[in-house]
């Protein structure tokens, strides 16, 4: 059914490979993702279209193209653009459906000129609509033209995920679409209806058919979705999460000890939550999802307290998230950082207690780079339990000590001239004179730090060795005093910043 429809914002980028395509005398239209993502309102990230050119013929119709796949799809690139959704927009003949004897490719590809058989190949009616542009209505703005043949409008008006046909068939033929119906779910905040739901479940055991790189994308796009936590309930009541990370299936209903208002799921699906509320990266949520995973394996019952314990399910939880991200194919940076995370995050908090050497030595273990990150994942792991407070005095004042301890402090380290040089150039023996000097020098180029030059200090140091050595020495406590009134004048603006004393 053609109608037409309001206007879109689509970039001239991409109505350029429309009229392209159309001057040539070819069919083209804009499909799948970016169609239902501009029906919703949202910015596509990236655009496609369907023709009814063959992969040659548009490589023939563009300038500068690449062709790198057996699916007849090429990239359009339009170069000199900061736009990243439109440096390659992909162009792939009509095609028809296929026999998938593996669930996860076609067995072969075979190019159509029909529209209609090309859409009802795909997974899902909201990815099975095409727009034909047509008029340029204002800068960036076109009227369309609406191909529809499954309803998919009016799936997306009831925010309904709907499998093309037979669910069983679409996830028969390539299984990966069962994540890809969640993940669907999870980003625009659709339900899978009845049917799709029943076609999943029945389909589910073949994942683990499907190579794990293409599982980890869909469920990375879960976690950084804005909902993940109803993304990893879907996978659990659908039986899909054993087949991206069995180990988390075991943490349903795993009751904890009277601190935790959840059990170890619920727990841990709070805490992501909460990682995505606050925008963190993917690492970050992906050490909240597995911060606690250690916790099933290491579980006994204390009859001394009369409740649950977990000893060493950092350490256990560590290994098991290697284990996971290694399988998932996760970059190796990646993985050493998130488990890292995990390792680390029962980290000695009581600041009653801690001296600043033991935030030194945290520092040291988790790395400068990864120590705000682990604390991140500490107040995820908090509002996790039930508790309302996310950032407690404890925890404001361990982030003050953190920053303390990985300042630059006021040294004569700043210096651009060592005490070895200093006896050099005033031929001085060692001795406290030179600590003076030092000092002295510091103390001038805190006031102007512009004079922290070789050739400036070489020459003052001179000037101070012809001094006797009460008025070295003067001049040397006097820098000192200072250094030390500027040290504690910086911890102070720390402690403030974070209301502690």
């Amino acid at each position: 059914m053609k109608r037409s429809l309001p206007k879109y914002e689509i970039p001239n980028e991409v109505s350029h490979v429309a009229k392209t395509l159309g001057d040539k005398g070819f069919e083209a239209y804009l499909v799948g993702g970016c169609v239902r993502d501009l029906l919703i309102n949202k910015k596509p990230r990236d655009w496609d279209f369907t023709t009814n050119a063959t992969p040659d013929q548009i490589i023939a119709t563009f300038q500068k193209t690449f062709y790198e796949n057996d699916y007849g799809t090429v990239g359009v690139i339009n170069e000199n653009i900061s736009d990243e959704t439109l440096k390659v927009i992909e162009v792939t003949p009509y095609r028809l459906e296929a026999k998938y004897s593996n669930s996860r490719h076609p067995d072969s590809v075979t190019f159509s000129k029909n529209l209609d058989e090309d859409l009802k190949r795909r997974d899902f009616t909201c990815n099975a609509i095409a727009f034909k542009i047509l008029r340029k209505l204002d800068e960036n703005t076109y009227s369309v033209g609406i191909i529809d043949p499954f309803g998919g409008i009016e799936d997306i008006n009831k925010s309904t995920i709907r499998a093309v046909g037979n669910p069983k068939d679409r996830f028969d033929e390539d299984t990966l679409r069962i994540l890809r119906a969640v993940r669907l779910a999870t980003e625009t905040g659709f339900t899978i209806n009845k049917e799709t739901m029943s076609g999943v479940v029945e389909t589910a055991p073949k994942l683990k058919l499907i190579a794990k790189e293409r599982i980890r994308d869909e469920f990375m796009r879960i976690i950084m979705s804005d909902r993940p936590m109803e993304g990893l309930i879907m996978t659990e009541k659908l039986g899909i999460l054993e087949y991206v990370a069995l180990p988390l299936k075991d943490s349903v209903g795993i009751k904890q000890n009277q601190a935790h208002s959840y059990d170890v799921w619920e727990h841990t699906l709070r805490a992501l939550q909460y990682s995505a509320d606050k925008k963190f990266p993917l690492e970050t949520r992906l050490a909240s999802l597995f911060h606690d995973i250690g916790k099933p394996p290491t579980r006994e019952f204390s009859h001394e307290t009369n409740d649950w314990t977990f000893y060493g399910h950092d350490v256990v939880g560590a290994k098991i998230t290697a284990k996971i991200l290694t399988d998932l194919k996760f970059p190796k940076k990646i993985i050493d950082k998130v488990v890292n995370l995990v390792r680390w995050h029962m980290f000695f908090s009581d600041t009653d207690v801690i001296t600043l050497s033991a935030v030194r030595r945290l520092v040291a273990k988790v790395g400068k780079e990864n120590v705000w990150d682990l604390m991140d994942v500490r107040i995820c792991d908090r509002i996790g339990t039930g508790r309302p407070k996310e950032s407690p005095y404890r925890l404001r004042k361990y982030r003050s000590m953190i920053e303390e301890v990985m300042r630059d402090p006021i040294s004569v380290s700043m210096l651009n001239i060592k005490g070895g040089e200093i006896m050099e150039i005033c031929k001085l023996p060692p001795g406290r004179k030179i600590g003076f000097i030092l000092n002295a020098l510091l103390e001038e180029i805190m006031d102007n730090p512009e004079l922290n030059s070789k050739e400036y200090l070489s020459k003052r140091a001179v000037e101070m060795s012809s001094l006797p050595e009460t008025e070295i020495e003067k001049l040397g406590e006097k820098g000192k005093d200072r250094k030390e009134k500027e040290e504690e004048k910086t911890i102070q603006e720390i402690r403030k910043k974070y209301y502690v004393k």
